[in-house]
């Protein structure tokens, strides 16, 4: 089964993290980012283009010959040979020093502790509150390393689109947040997502927890199913997820879930702004056909 939209470009944006960890050139850099948004954003199929028309499938939308190439190996061999020289070039102490406050003795025992070795395992740590448990970050450290990680993911925006010095986001809607909850549920469900083998509370270190990074307007957000004691305590792993949304280096989150009782019941809820869903709900059954 050939690769998914979705995940032809999450390995394009693996390889733009790796080389901006390595600091190399921005605008090679931003090749690989423009390529994984054009993959992620085209209206059909990627790789059945690619099997048609080759290399130069998505010539027209910026992709020269050697991103072109890049893809066409994917595509027929479901994996990335550059990807994976980057990966294994790069070891995951080495790695974490490149990120900004973070020298080796930290990143060592970041890895020894927790064995961090990837900037998805990263991500998990920082916002699941394990991170904040070795020695030597504290709650701002920790902060500090989920505002880089938000940087990253923000300056991931396709090309033609700009980002105003300085604006700032409103809380999303609800309908918005509930869309994006929907879009990695369906994703989660369909095997259309990449997995990460999250740390917590997994000892066989299973690749089961799916990542979602999507944008709605100017805004990025990413998801996960909950990986916290209380979700595994009453088995809501499956159900509850975790939105987060970055702007200019700052970073929100919310938890969307299924109601469990009263007039929502069965009803998917952002906690904290369950009266807001209530209105969307109640304005959604009022526009349902008659028959």
């Amino acid at each position: 089964m050939d690769l998914g939209n979705t995940e032809l470009a999450h390995a394009f944006e693996r390889v733009a993290d790796l080389l901006e960890l390595q600091s190399a050139n921005p605008y090679r850099v931003h090749a690989w980012r423009h390529a994984a948004d054009v993959i992620r954003e085209h209206p059909t199929p990627v790789a059945a283009l690619v099997r048609e028309q080759g290399a130069d499938a998505l010539r027209e939308q910026g992709l020269g010959r050697a991103l072109g190439s890049a893809l066409r190996e994917l595509v027929e061999r479901g994996k990335l040979g550059f990807l994976e020289r980057l990966e294994s070039a790069l070891p995951p102490v080495e790695r974490l020093m490149r990120l900004g406050g973070i020298g080796r003795e930290l990143a060592t025992r970041m890895y020894e502790q927790l064995r961090i070795e990837s900037l998805e395992d990263l991500e998990i740590a920082a916002h699941d509150g394990s991170l904040e448990r070795v020695y030597g970050i504290g709650p701002r450290r920790a902060e500090l390393i989920r505002q880089q990680l938000a940087g990253l993911l923000a300056r991931r925006v396709p090309a033609g689109r700009s980002r105003e010095p300085g604006a700032r986001h409103p809380a999303p809607p609800v309908e918005l947040l509930l869309d994006v909850d929907a879009e990695y549920r369906r994703g989660a469900r369909d095997g259309a997502l990449p997995k990460i083998a999250p740390r917590r509370f997994n000892p066989r270190h299973e690749q089961w927890l799916p990542v979602l990074h999507t944008r709605r307007g100017d805004l990025h957000f990413h998801a996960l199913f909950s990986n916290t004691a209380r979700a595994h305590e009453l088995d809501k792993t499956r159900d509850w997820v975790v939105l987060y949304w970055g702007d200019d280096g700052r970073e929100n989150q919310c938890t969307v879930v299924t109601e469990v009782r009263g007039p929502q019941r069965g009803l998917r809820v952002v906690r904290g702004r369950e009266a807001e869903c209530a209105r969307l709900h109640e304005a959604d059954a009022d526009n349902l056909p008659l028959f």
